[in-house]
């Protein structure tokens, strides 16, 4: 599934920025935050379609999953503007990926509950 193996790639390229780019102190502050909701966005995917047989589960999990990808976009946003992050390149790979996964992951969640619609 596409969108779940750019939700794992995001989650791990977030958790290396973490370790190599941010200073000591916002590794336990924002550095937390993004390294949960970029999990929490992989974890809610699988979840879903552990539930698929169940459409509105699957719907659920996928709404959850596309939450906690906003929520990664802006602690990324935080980490930029607050100058924790430093890295331009990095930052912009990482806001284009979030960006990416979100588009596919709101196409897939209305192709979902457009199929659980048309099913009732």
């Amino acid at each position: 599934m596409e969108i779940w193996k750019l939700a794992k790639k995001n989650a791990i390229d977030i958790h290396q920025m973490i370790l190599k780019e941010l200073p000591q102190f916002e590794m336990y502050e924002t550095g937390s935050q993004i390294r949960r909701s970029s999990k929490s966005t992989i974890i809610n995917i699988v979840e879903g379609c552990g539930r698929r047989r169940y459409k509105q589960d699957f719907i659920r999990f996928l709404n959850f999953s596309l939450a906690s990808n906003i929520e990664s976009i802006n602690h990324l946003e935080l980490l930029w503007e607050t100058g924790s992050l430093k890295d331009q390149k990095i930052f912009s790979e990482l806001m284009k990926s979030l960006n990416l996964l979100g588009k596919k992951l709101y196409s897939f969640l209305q192709s979902v509950e457009k199929g659980h619609r048309s099913a009732k």
